[in-house]
């Protein structure tokens, strides 16, 4: 049985940077922001105002790469298998290793995401259909707006599922124990209804077959920062490429609330 830390290993070392949907099942999944100090409090408190989308699970020390609280021997510069660069609110580049572009000034947010309660989803029996399809989740820029602070703003971006209608509510019941990676959903049903035009065509990620009698289920999702990041322009923020998370040491039961 492959551990965590050797999943880390091989993401580390180049052999993984696949999106991570269903890798160490049942281990926490995070997003990740990296900010100049200077951001880094505006950053936070955008967090603490958009829970939902941005559930914090840890913040590194200024300088420092190490998630103390989720995984104390991994290292965020190299333990992802695709970075997104912004700078000045602008995508230049994707790439695979960031300790070349770290600065003794970065502090680094792992952010809750929803690949971690697809686990308890999967063994109630719920499908989830980016893993079926072998793809990365469909997500999407929406109307509804995140709660400003400081320089920070912009929409939510969401993540979907398509469900049977007894499925979305049992999914419901499910992810409402799991506040720290989003929770219930944010939305279940039109997608006109929160600015999405054309599901097919998802803002980040892939699209997924919505078979007759599903409707799609809509949660918050941690790639909302890269949407913030080009709303407000920051001069740095490196992220996570979407679908490809930081994998930690934490287990899901501990974010649980029941």
């Amino acid at each position: 049985m492959t551990t965590v830390q050797e999943i880390r290993q091989q993401i580390r070392s180049g052999e993984w940077t696949a999106p991570t949907a269903g890798l160490a099942k049942g281990h926490t999944q995070a997003n990740l922001a990296i900010l100049k100090k200077e951001d880094a409090f505006d950053f936070l408190l955008f967090c603490q105002r958009n829970q939902k989308a941005c559930p914090v699970l840890d913040v590194t020390e200024v300088g420092k790469a190490v998630p103390a609280l989720i995984a104390p021997q991994a290292d965020i510069r190299t333990d992802l298998p695709k970075y997104r660069v912004y700078k000045n609110g602008v995508f230049v580049e994707e790439c695979t290793d960031i300790t070349a572009l770290w600065e003794d000034d970065m502090v680094g947010f792992l952010i809750g995401c929803s690949f971690t309660f697809e686990t308890p989803l999967l063994e109630a029996g719920i499908p989830i259909r980016h893993i079926e399809e072998n793809c990365n989740v469909p997500m999407y820029k929406t109307t509804i707006a995140c709660q400003p602070a400081g320089k920070f703003s912009g929409p939510t971006v969401v993540s979907m599922r398509p469900m049977t209608p007894s499925d979305a509510i049992r999914a419901t019941q499910i992810t409402t124990r799991f506040p720290g990676v989003h929770g219930a959903p944010v939305h279940i049903g039109d997608p006109a209804a929160i600015g999405i035009t054309n599901i097919m065509k998802p803002d980040f990620g892939d699209s997924v077959t919505i078979k007759e009698g599903e409707i799609p289920v809509f949660w918050a999702c941690g790639v909302t920062p890269q949407a913030v990041a080009m709303a407000s322009k920051p001069s740095l923020m490196i992220t996570h490429a979407p679908g490809c998370m930081f994998i930690a040491d934490q287990k899901d039961e501990q974010l649980s609330v029941l």
